[in-house]
């Protein structure tokens, strides 16, 4: 049975794992869903356990969530290891990664869409890219109602955008003072670790092989778009790491 990733497309747990099947050069498909509708074709697949993505389908097995895909793609398909062989290194990518889930894609999330979700003419094609052209018009007739529901879901308001911004500077500042002086978070050689603080954090410095259409600069909101600018040195240290290895 061929690998079918189950996703959204501007999830960038998910881009963790597109990420990782290009990287070992695995052939797959893609299943985008629909927030909110995603919810009933991903609790069938994992038999009720949640309704996050990504969600891996291989001969049989179904996986769920991005640290757990990676760990069944290095068991499975062992060639290009992302994850090091030194138990000392392994235990430190796996470290940071555990971090940065935790950690850098809430906060990425919660302070992106604190902001583009007041714009929704820019946030639908975002939200609904790779799937039917229809779902653009469906969320757009129903946008406050999706609004909210994100809202509450993700806990994002002014308070946990603040909080999220001065989560995403501190990572941001140790992450390119810990780049500055090697060239990997781990070991000697791209690690999980790399794969995923480049994933997470790809939103804000918008990579082309993102597979979302991305906002063109005068569209993105004003105090997001200064924020940028100010963490571009920073930004552009992660974005070396993604497009080196992307």
């Amino acid at each position: 049975m061929a690998l079918r990733l189950y996703q959204f497309a501007i999830s960038h747990y998910c881009e963790k794992i597109r990420w990782a099947l290009d990287y070992k050069k695995l052939n797959y498909e893609t299943t985008n869903l629909l927030p909110g509708q995603h919810v009933k074709t991903v609790q069938r697949l994992t038999r009720g356990a949640g309704a996050s993505v990504p969600v891996l389908e291989h001969d049989g097995e179904v996986i769920q969530g991005s640290s757990d895909i990676l760990d069944y793609l290095d068991l499975t398909f062992p060639d290009k290891p992302l994850t090091p062989v030194d138990e000392l290194a392994k235990a430190q990518a796996l470290t940071w990664e555990k971090r940065l889930d935790k950690e850098a894609g809430p906060a990425v999330r919660c302070y992106s869409y604190h902001h583009f979700l007041q714009r929704p003419k820019i946030v639908v094609p975002l939200l609904t890219a790779g799937t039917p052209f229809y779902n653009r018009i469906l969320l757009s007739l129903t946008f406050s109602r999706v609004n909210e529901v994100m809202r509450k879901w993700m806990k994002i308001n002014e308070k946990t955008a603040e909080e999220s911004r001065k989560v995403i500077e501190s990572l941001l500042s140790e992450l390119a003072e810990t780049y500055s002086q090697q060239p990997f978070l781990v070991g000697e050689s791209f690690s999980r670790a790399d794969l995923t603080v480049a994933a997470l954090f790809a939103p804000l410095f918008q990579p082309g092989a993102y597979p979302v259409p991305w906002p063109k600069p005068a569209r993105i909101p004003k105090e997001i778009q200064t924020w940028l600018n100010q963490w571009q040195p920073q930004l552009q240290v992660l974005n070396k790491v993604y497009s080196d290895y992307r």
